[in-house]
């Protein structure tokens, strides 16, 4: 799956290699510069979600950043950040645990928990050491990402009271935690619920050791960069206006925005339609799944085999991927110039979140190795 370094820019690659699968391309410095915009500009510890790209480069590049702490969401999870970072400390933050995965948990330190029910406190059972965390998990009707985390997961803010009481009950130290919403650009959203938070800590009569802030920051996908300073700065001024000078640690788990923007995906335009459609190598049943829920991307560009541009004037363009399967086409179509032709690349930029992670090798499709691009 992984292949040897290539040339900074993948144009460079295809023109030289001319692949007739898909390949994704993984920049470590930029990857890297993302981690350290995090680790500068956002007050408190920051965590990745291992659930965005769990490959054992990715987590290596973190580490080698500076990241000391991941979130993992099963047991594999955590033997892969073992493998790639044996030091960093584990945060168990998918609140939903078999017995077996929480003993997996245990066995392998894990130091921070979270729960959205009395039954998965309940598996925990007392803290075992010192400083062993748990985090009560809050979900509010709050608009403003491409789909709603709580309606899987989290607690009203009325049920978190008790939970919180009797997480101190039990000798761990108390914390909350919430998900604005995957691929959340709004700060406003981060502030409901860190008053939120702070009120059902007040209700408890519980001062929180932490505060998680989650995950859902944005990556760019379409209209320009999200602003994460913005959320950084919102989260700082409104801890410090619902706390007051008794304000807990914070904690961020990203994930898409950590990863997002360090690979690129080439596909190859199999045929070409008399109608304008085009088939790729790639679909939803690989790289490009996610689109089907996130919607599209705008951050598309064409290159011919040579690695040159197409000059012809913007078309839309139907997509389909290379399964059997009808389904498998792009939710909307995309701006391609009208002189593209069979054999050319389109490359996805931004690719790096989930792509990996959830694409499948249906009919003998889907990326087909990872190119490390030189610094």
């Amino acid at each position: 799956m992984y292949a040897q370094t290539s040339p900074a820019d993948p144009r460079l690659h295809l023109a030289r290699q001319r692949p007739d699968h898909a390949v994704m391309y993984f920049s470590p410095a930029v990857l890297q510069a993302t981690a350290r915009r995090f680790l500068e500009g956002f007050p408190g510890l920051v965590t990745y979600a291992v659930k965005a790209n769990a490959t054992p480069m990715v987590l290596e590049n973190l580490s080698a950043a500076g990241l000391e702490a991941f979130d993992v969401a099963s047991p594999r999870e955590i033997d892969l950040v073992r493998a790639a970072a044996p030091g960093a400390a584990l945060h168990y933050n998918n609140p939903v645990r078999s017995h077996d995965e929480v003993a997996k948990g245990i066995a392998h330190g894990v130091r921070s928990w979270s729960v959205d029910s009395l039954r998965e406190l309940n598996k925990l059972g007392r803290a075992r050491f010192e400083g062993e965390e748990v985090s009560v998990r809050l979900a509010l009707p709050v608009k403003g990402a491409s789909y709603d985390f709580g309606e899987k997961f989290g607690e009203t803010a009325d049920g978190c009271v008790p939970l919180l009481k009797e997480a101190v009950a039990r000798g761990f130290a108390p914390a909350m935690t919430f998900h604005p919403g995957t691929q959340c650009a709004d700060p406003a959203a981060w502030a409901a619920y860190i008053r939120v938070c702070a009120a059902v800590a007040h209700r408890a009569g519980v001062r929180l050791a932490r505060l998680n802030v989650g995950g859902g920051f944005a990556a760019h996908r379409a209209g320009g960069a999200p602003d994460l300073e913005a959320i950084f700065a919102a989260i700082r001024a409104e801890v410090r206006a619902s706390f007051g000078d008794d304000a807990p640690e914070l904690v961020c788990e990203p994930g898409r925005a950590m990863v997002a923007e360090a690979f690129t995906l080439a596909t190859r335009i199999k045929t070409l339609r008399e109608d304008g459609a085009i088939f790729l190598n790639d679909g939803i049943y690989g790289a490009l799944s996610e689109l089907r829920d996130i919607g599209p991307t705008d951050r598309v560009e064409l290159i011919t085999q040579e690695g040159g541009a197409r000059h012809g004037a913007m078309r839309l363009r139907e997509v389909f991927g290379p399964t059997c399967d009808s389904l498998d086409r792009l939710p909307a179509p995309l701006a391609l110039p009208d002189d593209l032709d069979e054999g050319d690349y389109v490359l996805f930029h931004g690719m790096g979140a989930y792509s990996l992670a959830i694409s499948t090798a249906f009919n003998g499709y889907g990326p087909g190795e990872i190119v490390t691009l030189a610094a």
